[in-house]
């Protein structure tokens, strides 16, 4: 949180003699000790070859020694933590120490903190800009210093205005987010981009699913592809990678028998481009087994050579 410095004007604690030319000098020593600080500023940017008598220090010794002569203590306000210097004049006082107020200043840039709030770390002082740069949080989105509110999440810092779904930007609202390498998602956009889909319906699989034909299913979209109804038998037929009955899976592969219109799956009988079950190769007529050698078709069905001779000849 930011301090703020308490500046003093009572610089020095004079201890009076009770004579009137002593009462009068105490006087003149406020008033030179309020001008102090300007007269040390104007004798810092003086050259160097300046003669030694007009120095700060040597003009505070001067006036020490007139004061002690007329009977005057003047004891000084602190010693300055930066200088390391006697305070005469106006005292600061931070960071429980005490300091000329020029030499309160950012332990980062140097600005002047005497006149404003600032933040402390490690019993240094720094400017609010100084000590946000160095040791506040980093958003892991933008990389700024988060100065206020800060959110954690994923091992990691953010502006709370910059924890959003990293593919279509909005803010998380009461379903959370999902984590995927890193990076947060909403759950729509974590389920349409990762989440296994239906070979059915192509549809996100988040609940109960079945594995089969080297896939995922919701259970309702595991059904013959032809008639869309569901494997009673726990059985089912595959063909180019979608599931049938056993029904529409012969029907695909021309295996129905042209007697009875079911499947054949055992012994095949084929005949005029047709397939039957053994006992299903019968005369339309007479209802006898027909053998390859004597079958005769006619308008599309199987007759014996006796009965199709009977009939159409």
């Amino acid at each position: 949180k930011p301090q703020h410095p308490l500046l003093s004007a009572v610089s020095s604690s004079p201890v009076p003699v009770p004579q009137a030319p002593t009462m009068a000098a105490a006087q003149q020593l406020d008033e030179l000790l309020d001008d102090l600080d300007h007269m040390e500023s104007k004798l810092l940017g003086q050259r160097a070859g300046a003669p030694e008598e007009l120095s700060l220090d040597n003009m505070l010794g001067s006036l020490t020694r007139d004061l002690q002569e007329l009977g005057i203590t003047a004891a000084p306000a602190g010693v300055c933590a930066s200088c390391r210097k006697p305070i005469a004049g106006q005292v600061l006082t931070a960071l429980g120490k005490t300091w000329h107020p020029e030499h309160f200043t950012c332990a980062r840039c140097g600005q002047g903190l005497d006149k404003q709030p600032f933040f402390e770390q490690g019993g240094r002082a720094y400017c609010e800009e100084d000590y946000h740069q160095a040791f506040s949080p980093r958003c892991a989105y933008c990389a700024g210093p988060i100065r206020e509110k800060v959110l954690t999440a994923l091992d990691q810092t953010w502006h709370p205005e910059h924890f959003f779904c990293a593919h279509c930007g909005k803010v998380f609202g009461d379903d959370g987010f999902l984590e995927r390498s890193g990076k947060p998602y909403c759950r729509q956009d974590f389920l349409d981009m990762f989440a296994p889909k239906c070979q059915g319906c192509e549809r996100p699989v988040t609940d109960n699913y079945l594995a089969a034909l080297q896939g995922v299913w919701h259970p309702e979209c595991f059904v013959c592809a032809e008639c869309l109804s569901g494997f009673t038998g726990g059985s089912f037929f595959e063909l180019e990678g979608r599931p049938y009955c056993e029904l529409h899976f012969h029907q695909r592969q021309g295996t129905i028998c042209h007697g009875c219109g079911r499947p054949v799956t055992g012994r095949c009988i084929t005949a005029a481009g047709r397939k039957y079950h053994p006992e299903h190769f019968i005369c339309t007529y007479c209802l006898g087994r027909l053998q390859k050698g004597t079958v005769r078709e006619h308008g599309d069905k199987m007759y014996c050579q006796v009965c199709h001779d009977k009939l159409f000849l």
